[in-house]
């Protein structure tokens, strides 16, 4: 009953309804429609918050609390692509590159799912370490690389060359993409600024969020709307996939959250993380790298099958993990 009430709670929260008018306008062939001028407005406004917020609260707690937490979730980032590279080969029968790229978007993470996870913390007033943003920065860009090495042969002795162009572009894109870059710069920030830098920019950064977000989330329900038609193309395995590694990446994002000392709220965070799949960074860092991959099986795989059931019952499902773990 405690996971009904978690899952019924997060679908009638605000975020999330306004996602599900998104992807009833995409699925009815509404005419609304968001300027891409605007998409980009949102998206920089949602990571540089973030990554400020996060900032403040490293400031607050000390390196000493946050380097552990961290350096877990980034190996685990990292880690991912290992194992699920090898499945999407032999039982989803996909090539190299798109088993690559399908690896590095399920091991990168989703910032917009990350941020429905605090919400649904934040309404049943669970309280999770503030720092956590920070999780969010250092697991994006070590699966980026780990999948197009593996999609390049790298790890099984193929090719993986510097004098590649693709190469450096995934590279560049996974320490230098805009994404990663507002987040860690805005960290950064926030982290040298403190409180006082806080109190100067809460107006901004702190008040509006919510309805940023919810706008954001309705332009999210447009897009997967749109490629619910693709569902039919990407195939059974890949739909049992889209659920599957969530559900077994997440179970393990908590559990190496309450081994690392984390909270009820701060290991559902993690595990939140680990289940979510990018939908943003990576198909950037992956389209040139790897550019015999077929951007359909990792885009609709991420967006029209990992995102919303992570976002309508993963979080509460993580969060009842978290507290039987903590219990």
């Amino acid at each position: 009953m405690d996971l009904l009430t978690a899952i019924q709670s997060n679908l009638l929260s605000p975020a999330i309804l306004f996602f599900a008018l998104g992807v009833f306008a995409a699925v009815s062939k509404s005419d609304l429609k968001f300027p891409e001028s605007l998409y980009t407005t949102l998206t920089i406004y949602l990571l540089t918050a973030i990554g400020f917020k996060g900032g403040v609260a490293i400031n607050e707690a000390g390196l000493g609390a946050v380097w552990l937490p961290a350096l877990a979730a980034m190996g685990l980032g990292g880690l991912i692509p290992l194992w699920t590279y090898p499945v999407l080969r032999k039982l989803g029968k996909f090539s190299m590159a798109d088993a690559g790229a399908i690896a590095a978007h399920y091991g990168s993470v989703s910032a917009v799912t990350f941020i429905a996870a605090t919400n649904f913390l934040k309404s049943i007033n669970q309280p999770y370490e503030s720092y956590a943003s920070a999780f969010l920065a250092v697991m994006e860009s070590p699966a980026i690389i780990v999948g197009v090495m593996l999609g390049k042969g790298a790890l099984g002795g193929g090719k993986f060359s510097l004098s590649d162009a693709g190469v450096r572009h995934a590279l560049r894109d996974a320490v230098l993409g805009k994404g990663v870059l507002l987040l860690i710069g805005a960290m950064v920030i926030g982290a040298l600024s403190g409180k006082r830098g806080m109190a100067s920019v809460e107006g901004f950064f702190v008040t509006p969020f919510q309805g940023v977000l919810a706008l954001f989330l309705l332009e999210m329900g447009m897009v997967a709307g749109k490629r619910l038609g693709d569902l039919k193309r990407v195939g059974l395995f890949l739909l049992l996939f889209g659920v599957t590694a969530p559900l077994v990446h997440g179970c393990l994002g908590v559990l190496l959250g309450g081994w690392v000392g984390l909270s009820t709220g701060g290991a559902t965070l993690l595990g939140v993380l680990a289940a979510s799949a990018s939908y943003i960074a990576a198909p950037a860092a992956v389209r040139l790298s790897l550019p015999d991959a077929n951007p359909t099986y990792s885009l609709t795989a991420a967006l029209a099958i990992t995102f919303p059931f992570n976002i309508t019952v993963g979080i509460p499902l993580f969060f009842e993990l978290a507290k039987i773990l903590h219990a």
